[in-house]
């Protein structure tokens, strides 16, 4: 049996607690009191679809970190060119003859700006390629771009740049086969643009020659541009500009003999036919060329430089700019908005809404470091508390009242957006109540059976 004075003790004790002077705990309790008019709404699909009604802008994220230390308007110019410096002519006795080393031509070989025309017959599998069809009807073909590949739909980028026609086909066969495509077509190149010779002096209409699959000779390049205008052949000459060094043919013997106007020529090379009598001069002209070319290349390394300095600048301007925001961020100096969580969440306190988007219930609720208490949270009373925003409600509040109990209700969590000065409330479980209750009545029990026992 029990002592009368520790049954005693045990009725003073739950007197105690039936009096509420032991425990209180947290609850919502609908209905209007003399404090406040709360109304309880259960989270279902349409109660969202209110609850989200209500309007709220969230606060953006600064400029800054969208801002990137790029500098518009491109490079600067290099200003104006200067101009090309003639000098005085005086009449040669003779002219001499310097040929160029013997070489052989090489077979072509497909560079940077080629069009290349995939031609494939009637009624072949290969016109499953979308375009390759139209190429043949409309003669248009692809460009070798930059990288030296062309672009062919259904099988990627094919590089040929650097091979010759019949590599370039191997090439395209193989492509073709790894795409599971019937390879079945021809390949030719329809504008040879990557390789040619420059044509300049006493011709008609000075310009380039491309370099086609036939190598390309001395006449046939003059022939190209439409001969000589030399009104007089004895002092006329033909140079030839190559790798560095000038070349001399006397327009009289290149006409005179087949071998000289057979000399073959290569990419790069550049034509003059000077008719002024002095021989320098053409070898001033590319100088001159050289010249300019590097003038205009040091300009563009200088401009690149001081891009890259404003860059380097701007970039430090904005690491500046963002570590003071982060900086304001932590001494908590900026305008943020909150949510307040309480009841049985980790660590009751404030979580920062996001900027540039929306928060939902389910984003406080499972953030790490202060989300859901799963071991003392009842899930059937998960509550968002949220004020009227009518200044003559003030006192009024709504509770929606989410139940977690069934898992797929937490779906209704992710949809429903949070607003500022929300409160986040968990209640407790009523083991949980109760586990609490124990623990401070207990040292009362101890105490009030020790003191009868006395």
């Amino acid at each position: 049996m029990i002592p009368v004075r520790t049954a005693v003790a045990l009725l003073m004790a739950l007197s105690l607690s039936s009096c509420g002077t032991v425990y209180h705990s947290q609850k919502v309790v609908a209905g209007a009191t003399d404090d406040a008019k709360v109304r309880v709404v259960p989270v279902t699909s349409q109660s969202v679809l209110v609850a989200n009604r209500s309007s709220y802008t969230p606060h953006d994220l600064p400029a800054v970190f969208r801002a990137t230390a790029g500098m518009g308007g491109g490079l600067r110019g290099a200003g104006a060119v200067p101009e090309p410096s003639y000098t005085a002519q005086t009449r040669p006795n003779a002219l001499a003859t310097r040929l160029p080393p013997a070489r052989q031509p090489q077979p072509y070989m497909i560079g940077v700006g080629d069009v290349v025309l995939l031609a494939t017959p009637a009624g072949s599998s290969v016109e499953q390629l979308s375009g390759l069809l139209a190429a043949q009807n409309s003669r248009q073909g692809y460009t070798v771009q930059d990288d030296g590949s062309i672009a062919i739909p259904d099988v990627g980028r094919v590089s040929i740049a650097g091979l010759t026609l019949e590599e370039a086909e191997a090439t395209l066969f193989q492509s073709l086969v790894s795409a599971q495509i019937e390879p079945t077509f021809s390949l030719e190149i329809s504008q040879f643009n990557s390789k040619k010779v420059s044509i300049g002096g006493a011709v008609p209409t000075p310009g380039v020659v491309p370099i086609t699959l036939t190598p390309l000779y001395l006449d046939e390049a003059l022939a190209g541009v439409g001969g000589t205008t030399a009104e007089n052949m004895d002092y006329t000459s033909v140079r030839l500009y190559r790798d560095g060094s000038l070349y001399q043919i006397p327009l009289e013997k290149l006409y005179a003999s087949d071998s000289l106007q057979k000399i073959p020529l290569f990419p790069g090379d550049s034509i003059f036919v000077d008719d002024t009598y002095q021989l320098d001069q053409a070898s001033a002209y590319f100088s001159q060329q050289i010249q300019l070319a590097s003038y205009r290349q040091n300009a563009r390394t200088a401009a690149l430089s001081q891009l890259n300095t404003e860059v380097s600048l701007r970039r430090a301007q904005l690491a500046e700019a963002r570590a003071n925001y982060t900086a304001q961020v932590q001494f908590d100096a900026t305008d943020r908005d909150y949510v307040y969580l309480t009841g049985e969440v980790k660590t009751q306190g404030r979580f920062p809404l996001p900027l540039g988007r929306q928060a939902s219930l389910a984003d406080a609720l499972y953030e790490g470091a202060s989300g859901l208490a799963t071991t003392t949270a009842d899930p059937r009373h998960i509550y968002v508390l949220r004020g009227s925003e009518d200044p003559m409600e003030f006192d009024a509040f709504t509770a929606w009242k989410l139940d977690t109990s069934n898992v797929t209700m937490l779906t209704l969590a992710t949809r429903f957006e949070l607003r500022p000065n929300d409160i986040v409330f968990v209640a407790e479980q009523p083991v949980a109540r109760w586990n609490r209750l124990v623990n401070q009545l207990t040292p009362t029990i101890l105490n009030i059976t020790a003191s009868a026992a006395e």
